[in-house]
This record gives structure tokens, C-alpha cells and sequence, in this order.
């Protein structure tokens, strides 16, 4: 594959085709878990390296399953590599683990990660593949993290807190209050807030796609002037 290609896969990933903003995948975890940026990172992270491994493992075998089994076998695949996710944040922070609670298993059931298996790494080599599921949890977590620290900040008035679940101790006092003395905003924090700030936010995305195509167009399309062809002879 050659630069530019490799230059497709990461617009792709993070803007023009991106998971959770244009494909719409992934939504449940998006909208449940992102009452925060720790908890949106988390899961965010999780995701991201099973979707790297998820890819590279199907890329490797691509060529030695046949087409009848190919979807139970890179299910397999996928619970193999969020089980091993999972054992990882028991292991290193399982408080987090247990906030995060079952959305953590349902990665395997992550349509986005499944889509890219079949419809991209079946299709293409080891690097191609990688750097789709690199590019694809990029920016699935990218939304995820935008979408906690705007309930976080509206619903709290806070930003970063509980930052130690995820980085450990030295994180503590990575707060940063925004609002002092802000009452709650219940709804941002609730499942419903989500589905408002995440419409915003592809709202804003399509309005900044819209406008970037209007200045890549020519002033005479714009406008809809067109050329005259002028016959004769001026004397």
C-alpha cells in the first residue's frame, strides 16, 4: 500500500468514516460510560487494542479460513483478545474495572469491531489491517473522551477527576475545577444528556464537513456563473 493509502486509512479512522460520528457503531457504550473522561478512556483504550489485535490476528489468517466459518472464528478472536483486555484491567485497575462493569465483556459484541474485521482486514495485509484498527479505536475513543468531559463539565463542573482509577496515584490531583461551587446538572450526567451532547457534536461535524466542501468548490459553481463563448470577429 502505498502513502497515500495509508493517508486514507487515518482520515478515514478519525473523521470521514469515523466509527462512532458517521458509522454510528458502538453507541451503547458510548452513550453509557462517558459520565467522565476516566471511565470514556478506559473503555476507549480497551477497545482500541482490541481492535488493533482483532485486526492483526484476522489479517494473519485471512487466507487459511473459509468463508462458512470466517464470522464465528473472528468472534473467537475478538473474545480471546477482550478477554485478555479484561484480565489486564483486573490486574492493573480494577476499580475502574468494576465501574466500567459489563461494558468491558461487551466489547466482543462491538459491531464496529467486527465490521472492520470482515469488511477490512479479511481484505487487505498485516500493516494495512493494524493501522485501520489503530486509526478506527483512535477515533472511537477520541469521541468517547469529547463526549466525557463535555458531560463532565457540564454535569459537575469538573474535569479529569478520579484521573488515579486509570494512571494510578500520581494522577490524584489531576482535577481541574471549572465552575466553582457548581450545583449538579443531573440530566448531562444521565444516559439522556448523552444522546443531546453526542447529536451536537455530530451536528457540529457535518456543519465543519459542509462548510470545508464549500471552500474547496470553484467561485464559478458557487455562484452557478458560466462561461459565454464569444463567435465573431471584432473589427
Amino acid at each position: 500500500m502505498n502513502e497515500t493509502s495509508f493517508r486514507q486509512i487515518i482520515k478515514n479512522g478519525l473523521w470521514n468514516n469515523n466509527p462512532a460520528l458517521v458509522q454510528l457503531l458502538g453507541l451503547c457504550p458510548l452513550l453509557a460510560v462517558s459520565a467522565s473522561v476516566v471511565n470514556a478512556l478506559g473503555l476507549g483504550i480497551a477497545t482500541t487494542v482490541v481492535m488493533i489485535g482483532s485486526n492483526t490476528a484476522v489479517s494473519l489468517i485471512r487466507n487459511h479460513v473459509d468463508d462458512a466459518v470466517r464470522l464465528p472464528a473472528f468472534v473467537m478472536i475478538i473474545a480471546s483478545f477482550t478477554t485478555a483486555a479484561e484480565l489486564l484491567m483486573q490486574a492493573f485497575t480494577y476499580e475502574l474495572y468494576h465501574i466500567l462493569g459489563i461494558f468491558i465483556p461487551l466489547i466482543v459484541t462491538n459491531c464496529n469491531i467486527l465490521g472492520r474485521a470482515d469488511g477490512f482486514a479479511r481484505k487487505h495485509s498485516v500493516i494495512p489491517s493494524l493501522l485501520d484498527g489503530l486509526m478506527m479505536g483512535l477515533g472511537f475513543m477520541c469521541v468517547l473522551v469529547l463526549l466525557g468531559a463535555i458531560r463532565e463539565i457540564i454535569g459537575q463542573g469538573i474535569i479529569f477527576s478520579n484521573m488515579q482509577l486509570l494512571f494510578g496515584p500520581v494522577a490524584k490531583d489531576w482535577q481541574i475545577t471549572v465552575f466553582s461551587n457548581y450545583p449538579q446538572f443531573l440530566f448531562a450526567i444521565l444516559p439522556p444528556g448523552a444522546f443531546v451532547a453526542l447529536g451536537l457534536i455530530i451536528a457540529a461535524k457535518n456543519a465543519l464537513d459542509g462548510w470545508l466542501k464549500a471552500r474547496r468548490q470553484p467561485d464559478s459553481q458557487k455562484t452557478g456563473s458560466k462561461r459565454v463563448r464569444v463567435t465573431g470577429v471584432i473589427s
